[in-house]
């Protein structure tokens, strides 16, 4: 192989490592960005960056712009929207979502009507996945999740972890 077969190839895949790295450091950098926004109290363009990146999917940016919506802060208080971010980063699996979904049903809030055993699986996968990082969402999933099994039956409870047991995270 000639020189300059290899120098073609070499700066080939130089372009495409420095493509991916670009697009991550893109995302971590408006995600910076837009947490940046939101603690100067510059919430339109915290809520147009994760936007942005909810519509790409990313379940971080799901969970903060439902939380916006949920507050009414930077966009119109709106929990049904909440709600749908919320479901969908939860469904990628995303605790912080998780809990907050499984929080929203058992109060039915944007998500009429209170749901105890759908509140009680969501609690129960965000216990499940919340880091050392987060122990103090994890410790209040945990009195939630406690204080929901109270109102609930032993049916309610085990249907409740059978569904858990079986959920599987989408993309």
């Amino acid at each position: 192989m000639n020189i300059r077969k290899l120098l073609t190839i070499a700066m080939t895949l130089l372009s495409v490592a420095l493509v991916g790295t670009t697009r991550a450091q893109t995302l971590e950098g408006d995600m910076r960005q837009a947490a940046g926004a939101y603690e100067r109290k510059d919430m339109a363009t915290a809520a147009r960056i994760w936007k942005v990146w909810a519509d790409k999917g990313n379940a971080e940016a799901r969970t903060l712009l439902g939380a916006m919506y949920w507050s009414g802060e930077g966009v119109p208080r709106n929990h049904a929207e909440a709600a749908r971010l919320y479901l969908l980063a939860a469904n990628q699996g995303y605790a912080r979502a998780q809990n907050d979904i499984g929080f929203m049903y058992g109060f039915g809030e944007g998500i009429p009507p209170r749901n105890d055993v759908e509140a009680y699986k969501w609690l129960t996968l965000a216990v499940a996945r919340y880091t050392a990082r987060n122990q103090d969402r994890r410790d209040q999933a945990i009195k939630d999740k406690a204080a929901l099994a109270a109102r609930m039956t032993k049916a309610q409870i085990a249907e409740a972890e059978k569904l858990a047991k079986a959920w599987k995270p989408t993309p």
